[in-house]
């Protein structure tokens, strides 16, 4: 758990607190136990980061499955010990967080499952502002892959910074002056063939079917270009229809859904 990170919790806490709980205020002063438990088959996530905020509170906490396990419905996943008043105060923010994540992971799972072990789901910057560390730490989890956390860690030339610019290889001689790899979002052919002989690290296959996506690999494979570079499919791709993406050939399957439209894990915690 980084500094930043422990740093968001607290503010995650201090944004549902505000001046102060008063409804918990009115409770006699009490140690008692409680657990979370999922209500559904689910792959954990976050627990770490729930018991990080019952500790802000004071209270101690025993984790009972760890991030990556999964869980049946009504198991226990923590136990907390502490006052009373201070449990129920970090109850929802501790539940949010571990059931957004799990719900990321689970999905994420789900998605992995349907693919070659070559082929690798990625995460997106698709992600709710603020949370994007905990998001792309669930995808992990999840057997995801996190891609660019930031948009200092990796050049990636898109289609407005084409369309600004004016020219693809006019970017493309930028970039490789400065940095050694760097990935290019391509709306047809002959542009993945131009980023190929370019030295693209990664070229993204933008809205691509998988028909086209075959036909690009092999057009790539003809010209002795494949080999060099990873390729990744982009654009509407889910649950229903990533097995096809799957078997293409790519490397890459990046699904922005795992964090923009995450259902949460339902879970509880029981006094």
């Amino acid at each position: 758990m980084t500094f930043n990170s422990k740093r968001q919790l607290s503010e995650f806490l201090s944004e549902d607190i505000g001046k102060g709980d008063i409804t918990s205020k009115l409770l006699s002063k009490k140690k008692i136990t409680a657990r979370i438990i999922s209500r559904e088959n689910a792959i954990v996530a976050g627990v770490e980061y729930a018991k990080e905020i019952f500790r802000l509170k004071g209270c101690n906490v025993a984790i009972s499955k760890k991030d990556g396990t999964k869980v049946k419905p009504n198991q226990t996943i923590m136990s907390i010990v502490g006052d009373a008043g201070r449990i129920l105060t970090c109850e929802r923010t501790a539940l949010n967080l571990l059931s957004r994540m799990s719900g990321i992971a689970t999905q994420t799972n789900e998605l992995v499952k349907q693919i070659p072990n070559k082929t690798k789901v990625y995460a997106t910057r698709k992600t709710a502002p603020g949370l994007r560390y905990f998001d792309k730490e669930a995808v992990e989890i999840g057997g995801g892959k996190k891609h660019r956390l930031r948009l200092d860690e990796m050049i990636m030339i898109k289609d407005n910074h084409i369309a600004v610019e004016g020219s693809l290889s006019a970017l493309i001689k930028k970039a490789k002056k400065k940095y050694k790899k760097f990935e290019i979002e391509v709306e047809n052919i002959p542009d993945a063939i131009l980023a190929a002989r370019e030295g693209a690290t990664i070229i993204m296959l933008d809205n691509f079917p998988p028909s086209k996506i075959k036909k690009t690999i092999k057009v790539l494979k003809n010209k002795k270009l494949r080999s060099k570079v990873m390729l990744e499919a982009s654009g509407g791709i889910n649950s229903k229809n990533i097995h096809n993406y799957g078997k293409t050939g790519v490397d890459i399957i990046s699904v922005g859904s795992i964090t923009n439209s995450v259902k949460g894990i339902d879970m509880s915690l029981e006094i």
